[in-house]
């Protein structure tokens, strides 16, 4: 939506999607209860790493098939914090994404569609360019990258990493690296059915045609703030394990709902 007769007016273009995008990622750890709280039903703490998160500082650029919004920026390219947290899912090691921020339109509706539980804010990423600059974080060691989030117009997290070296394995803070569950849940507007919504499920998307560069990492450093309207400052970082640099593209095409949640709710209907 919103439907036209051209079809020109909606949000989202059809599927398939492809994206690129330059990350910062920090990997961190929170208390567990923290993040055990934060869990829907069928997911569980992990049992390897209770606690551990990783937030994510990302420079997206997007495309649909037909490619036109690469010849139309302001519709391609969008930025975005995206906090994952680690869990299990019927004994398996996944991701889960509780919180997560963009600043266009069209990103956030493809999220919803998703699962990714999308809101507006504002979010900037140090670039590095192809030639030496002192306005050019350099892609090599000693090279110093931060990412910022604000929300209202209040700040709400803040990172920095200083990549040291390259990573000789994939680690588990980037992307990908584990499947990802989100929850998709959109509530019924019938009075009386609060508690029994429309669309309450776990769902996962198989991202295909994957490639990755070089993993650059180092030592790390991330904080969140208290804002009126924001929880994230629950999951405060006690512990910054390390931060890497990279950049990443796939597609998707392809999710699917690995449980629906609407009969764990309480509510009967009457008949």
């Amino acid at each position: 939506m919103p439907f036209s007769p051209r079809g020109k007016a909606g949000i989202v273009a059809s599927p398939p999607w492809h994206y690129v995008g330059n990350f910062l990622a920090i990997d961190f750890w929170a208390k567990p209860e923290a993040v055990e709280a934060l869990l829907p039903p069928g997911l569980e703490l992990s049992l390897t790493n209770p606690g551990r998160c990783t937030a994510n500082f990302v420079d997206w650029q997007f495309t649909s098939d037909e490619g036109d919004e690469l010849l139309d920026p302001i519709r391609s390219q969008y930025h975005e914090f995206l906090l994952l947290v680690h869990a299990n899912y019927e004994g398996q090691s996944v991701m889960y994404c509780p919180y997560i921020y963009v600043d266009q339109d069209a990103s956030l509706m493809r999220g919803l569609i998703q699962g990714y539980p999308k809101k507006i804010g504002s979010v900037y990423t140090t670039r590095t360019f192809n030639i030496p600059s002192k306005a050019s974080a350099p892609l090599r060691s000693g090279g110093v990258f931060a990412g910022t989030l604000a929300v209202k117009d209040r700040r709400l997290a803040e990172g920095v990493v200083q990549i040291e070296n390259e990573a000789s394995a994939r680690p588990v803070a980037v992307f990908g690296s584990a499947p990802v569950i989100t929850m998709r849940h959109f509530p019924s507007l019938e009075a009386g059915r609060e508690n029994y919504p429309a669309v309450y499920e776990l769902t996962r998307a198989k991202p295909e045609d994957t490639a990755i560069s070089e993993i650059w990492q180092g030592s790390a450093s991330l904080r969140f703030y208290d804002t009126p309207t924001e929880d994230l400052k629950e999951l405060e970082p006690v512990e910054v394990n390390a931060g890497y640099r990279y950049t990443i593209a796939f597609t998707l095409r392809n999710n699917w709902v690995v449980k629906d949640l609407r009969e764990s709710c309480a509510f009967q209907h009457d008949t």
